[in-house]
This record gives structure tokens, sequence and C-alpha cells, in this order.
């Protein structure tokens, strides 16, 4: 059986009026339940600097469904997205689920990737506590009117706005009236131990410029994550906005463009 899928992706190439010393393409991994479609903005300016792959990860935005979930499983994923575009160097961006996918493909292939950053999440172990995610996503959309009917029946499930607009972004109209979830929901419900033992036993290092951007306002990454994170990425930098929550590339979006800016502009990185 098959073990990896072709991820879909959107090409935002190189914009021609914008002079950079980058090379490299970069490549975007999203978190759960997002996708490409969450990275338009952040893809856009990047884009002054380099050729930037946002990438819809395996059971998200239009690439292939699978039974099989796992951070293993999408780093492997990422790996033959290097193969099939003849990428030979590339700089990792991945956020919550996408940067622990980041994480574990720059430990199996450190040689391919020049530089990682890595948004509000540590090399650990993490619950998975989106079971009201998941209720939310399992609604009946079939027949649904219109996204504001869609919205009213999330609320019961999910009550922060936020999040229902952040999901709604995987609802899609069929062309026979009616909507459709473009996420595998049950493929993700049954994957719940997706973010257990990811780095347990992990000896191996990168040793290249990698940078962590942490929200203060988050608690997905902690203090003591600190001496996990360079217990695997010895040269990490650590970058904390202030009033960040977990979703900073959209709530903080003015901060964190000038801080990635900053970072891939830096004279330590070229």
């Amino acid at each position: 059986m098959r073990l990896q899928v072709r991820l879909a992706f959107k090409l935002y190439p190189k914009k021609k009026d914008f002079s950079s010393s980058l090379s490299d393409p970069i490549l975007i991994l999203h978190g759960l339940f997002g996708s490409s479609k969450n990275w338009v903005t952040v893809s856009e300016y990047l884009s002054e600097l380099t050729d930037v792959f946002s990438l819809d990860l395996r059971n998200h935005g239009d690439s292939p469904h699978s039974p099989i979930h796992t951070i293993k499983a999408m780093a492997e994923d990422v790996r033959e997205f290097l193969e099939d575009q003849n990428l030979s160097s590339v700089i990792l961006l991945g956020h919550s689920m996408g940067g622990l996918t980041a994480m574990k493909a720059t430990l199996d292939i450190p040689g391919r990737i020049s530089r990682l950053i890595v948004e509000d999440v540590a090399p650990r172990d993490y619950e998975f506590a989106y079971e009201g995610e998941l209720s939310a996503l399992k609604v009946d959309v079939t027949n649904a009117r219109s996204r504001q009917e869609v919205d009213f029946k999330m609320t019961e499930f999910v009550p922060d706005p936020f999040i229902r607009n952040f999901l709604l972004m995987n609802l899609e109209r069929r062309e026979e009236g009616g909507y459709r979830w473009k996420l595998n929901v049950g493929g993700i419900e049954n994957s719940k131990r997706m973010f257990d033992s990811q780095y347990t036993d992990e000896d191996r290092r990168y040793e290249g410029p990698t940078s962590f951007l942490i929200g203060g306002m988050s608690e997905y990454f902690r203090d003591t994550d600190r001496s996990l994170a360079l217990k695997y990425f010895p040269k990490a930098e650590f970058y904390t906005i202030p009033q960040g929550d977990h979703y900073m590339h959209f709530t903080r979006a003015a901060e964190f463009k000038e801080l990635v800016l900053r970072i891939l502009s830096s004279p330590s990185f070229s």
C-alpha cells in the first residue's frame, strides 16, 4: 500500500520587481484543520524574496485523503514533494501540526533544509484536544442553503467565532447544491494520537539555522520547551510576539510579517 500521498500546493513565483539574496524556495506547512488558503497573504509577501510553495497536507485542502495521519507520514509526504518538484534545498516554515511536520522532515533530511522556521509549537507530544472542532466538522451540510446556516449549527460545538470562521474555510459548495467538507474528518478523528511520541526516541540533530516564533499569550510553547528545542536544533533562536496567540500569522499579521522578513533578511541567514 502506498504510504505517501502527492500533495496539492499553490505556487507563488518570486516577484520580479523585488531583489533578494534568497535562492532556496520557501515551503509553507499549515496547521490542523487548515490549508494553503490560510496562508495566501503570507505567501504573497514572502514571494517578494523567493518562490513560495504553500502546501495542503494530507487529508486537508485539495490533497488526497488517507486513513494514515501521523507526523511521520506527513514528513514523508514533504520528502516526496521535494523529489517530485526536483527541489534540492528549501526553507521550511511550519505552523502547529505543520511545524511538527517541518521539524520531523528537517531531522529526517537535514541536508535538504537550509533553514527551519517554526510557529508556536515545540518538538514534544501534544494532547489531541479538538473534540469540539471535530463535532462542528461533522455537522451535516449537504442541504445547507448558506454558510451562515452552517455557522449557526456549529455554534453548539465551537462558541468562538474566530475558530468557526477558520473551520468554515474547509467548506466547499457542491455543484448540485448544498456544501461538503473538504477535510477528511473521519481520518483525522481516527488519528487522535497523531501528536504522540514523535520525538521521544529521536537522536538526530539539525545544525542549520532554526527560528522558533512564540506567541506570548499562547500555551503551545512553554518556557521549558526551549531546552528541548535546543536538544534537537542546537542553533535555534527564539522570538516572542508578546500579544501573540497560536495564530499569529493572522491575528498579529503585521508583527508576524515584520519578524519573518527580518529573520529571512538577517546577515546570519546568508
